[in-house]
């Protein structure tokens, strides 16, 4: 490949939550019907170009993980299904991303869409990990950077977050 796209495209709402550091998006490939093979490439291969050092799927389930193998992407999958208890999860996904950042990894959390519970669940690590000081406030920091507003769903998250 030559030229723009052998850097790759961008995934589709990709965000910067933390510069540099932690970013969220939709699915590579994008989701259900919308899912392309040769789209999930070319975001691949921008999130390789870009320096992430994994992707962090929060798909339910394994779908095209054998992709970043493919393309030398390292990933992890941490399921989080809408039936899965949300205080477990979220214990693992913290755990895993405090120790990523630790070690300076770049890592991308994706999962289905950019939607209340991706971005719940992130708005929580950042209220878990003492970087934000309330609740509220991580939810409005989520809703800016986003340009989404945060249902129910997100906020029970983010709620979840700060017993942990």
């Amino acid at each position: 490949m030559r030229g723009k796209w052998a850097a790759g495209i961008a995934p589709r709402y990709f965000t910067w939550v933390i510069k540099d550091k932690l970013a969220i998006s939709e699915r590579p490939g994008g989701y259900a019907r919308n899912h392309r093979k040769v789209r999930r490439q070319e975001e691949i291969i921008w999130l390789r170009e870009q320096g992430f050092t994994r992707v962090c799927s929060l798909l339910p389930s394994p779908h095209n993980l054998h992709a970043y193998d493919e393309l030398g992407v390292r990933w992890s999958h941490l399921p989080f299904g809408p039936h899965d208890d949300p205080k477990v999860v979220l214990k693992e996904l913290y755990a895993h991303l405090r120790e990523w950042q630790q070690a300076g990894e770049r890592v991308l959390v994706h999962q289905e869409e950019l939607g209340d519970r991706l971005m719940g669940s992130v708005a929580g690590y950042l209220l878990a990990t003492h970087l934000i000081d309330s609740g509220p406030q991580a939810i409005t920091i989520m809703e800016r950077i986003t340009g989404r507003q945060m249902g129910p769903t997100g906020r029970e998250l983010v709620a979840f977050a700060a017993d942990l």
